[in-house]
Formats: structure tokens, sequence, C-alpha cells
């Protein structure tokens, strides 16, 4: 049987590894400072964490992909653009566009043009088959640097670092456990990391880098490690050209005498 952080993993890289192996700081509510408060109330600081998170209506980027499994090593350029709760789109390409990909809140299309094949289904297939309850908007924090979990809602707990300040939920029933790690002075989300409890798997994201565009603040650079107990895969993106334009279009048709692919 699969393990669960093979099908997360499926999930929430957008089809990337797939693609690849086919060829101003808002006003906080707590003081910034360098070194996190001790004692701090988990409710005080979601407060702060959510008055300085990344608002945006269209997010558009070159991104540097580099993927490694230990034993192969790959890079393509993909140019993303995302509509907030509307639309992630990306075209990749190896020195010539070699597949695109779009994704909505209710279907998934992608198309390669090495073998000339495509697929198109229900988003709802994927929660169907891997057995998860993701949302069309967790696949775009995972990209735009916020937590995956809605931090205004449950029961969560602050855990001492003499770095960061963290968050862990007080529910140990989850199917697996996120931890999010935010930068003291800023507040902004540093790292993400999910375990999946009695197992050595995770999967974590670490965002860097973050650049100031228009008074938001956007990673420049984000890693994704997966490990399923035995193998480390790596994924990094790397943001350039960022900015949030007024206009945006996401062009996608799939072209004629393409093959239809079963996922």
């Amino acid at each position: 049987m699969k393990s669960f952080l093979k099908k997360f993993h499926f999930i929430t890289f957008l089809f990337l590894v797939w693609i690849l192996l086919y060829t101003a700081c808002k006003s906080p509510a707590l003081p910034s400072s360098r070194i996190p408060m001790k004692d701090i109330q988990a409710k005080e600081l979601i407060k702060s964490i959510a008055k300085n998170q990344l608002n945006y209506k269209k997010f558009r980027s070159r991104v540097k992909t580099t993927y490694d499994n230990g034993k192969r090593k790959q890079q393509i350029i993909i140019n993303l653009r995302m509509e907030k709760a509307k639309s992630i789109w990306m075209s990749a390409k190896m020195i010539v566009p070699i597949a695109k990909l779009l994704v909505t809140p209710d279907r998934v299309s992608f198309y390669e043009k090495f073998q000339k094949t495509f697929f198109e289904g229900d988003v709802s297939f994927i929660n169907q088959q891997f057995a998860t309850s993701f949302e069309f908007k967790d696949l775009q924090n995972l990209l735009i640097g916020l937590p995956l979990t809605n931090i205004k809602i449950g029961r969560w707990e602050t855990i001492s670092h003499p770095k960061f300040y963290i968050l862990t939920p007080k529910s140990d029933k989850l199917r697996f456990r996120p931890t999010f790690f935010f930068d003291p002075y800023n507040f902004l989300l540093l790292e993400q990391r999910f375990m999946v409890p009695g197992t050595q798997q995770s999967l974590t994201f670490k965002y860097h880098n973050h650049q100031k565009l228009e008074g938001e603040f956007v990673p420049g650079e984000v890693q994704i490690s997966l490990f399923n107990g035995s193998e480390l895969t790596k994924i990094k993106l790397e943001y350039t050209r960022v900015d949030f334009p007024d206009r945006l279009s996401i062009p996608f048709d799939i072209p004629a005498g393409y093959q239809p692919i079963e996922m």
C-alpha cells in the first residue's frame, strides 16, 4: 500500500515531480524581536501572524525548479501564475515549452508535449483516490508561503525555541501533525513541517530570502523535502520576476491530436 506521505507528495507538489520526470510588514499585535518572547500565548501569536500574512489577488513569477532525489537531479523553468481562490497555472520549459498545468477549485488539467498526452479531471478525484480532504487554497498556500492549515481555527499551543515562534495543534488525533515556525521579528512563516504519527515520514516546506513587494513579503525561495522513511526527495523553487499584476492571462488549450491518459 502506498504511504500517506507519497499520496500527500502527489497532491501538494501540483504534479511538479511528474513534469520533471517527463523530461512593508504590517504592524503586528506583538512587538518585533530578534529573539522570541517567553511564555507567549498562542492566541496573541496567531493575531500577530494573521496581521502580517501575504494578501494578494493575482500573483506571477518565473520559477527555477530543481528536483533531486539523490539519484537524479534535473532543472526546469516554470512560469507560475495564480489568481487567489480561482486558479494555479504553470508552463514548464527546458529551452522550449514542454508542459502546461491548470488547477482550479473544481478541475485539474495537464498536457505534455514529449509524448503528446493530456489529463483532465475533477479535483475531487485527488481526495477520493488518496483519502484526503485538501482544498484548492491549501495548494496555493504551500506555494506562496502561508500555513497549510488555518491557524485561526482549532486549538493551538506554542513550543519554546531560542530562534523561532513555533505553533502546533493540541489535538493528537490528526492523521498528520503540522508544526509551523515563524520569524520573531516579522512573524513570517519560515517553515511548515508535517509528520505522520507513528512513522519516520515527513514533509517539510522551508521559505527563504523573503522579498518585499508593494508592501507584501513573498518568499524568494521554497525548499521542499519529502522523507518517506528511507529516501529523501528535494524540490527547490527559486522565485524571480515576482509581481502582483492587475490583469493576468491564463492561456490553456489542449492541442488537437493529444491522447488522454488515466490517473
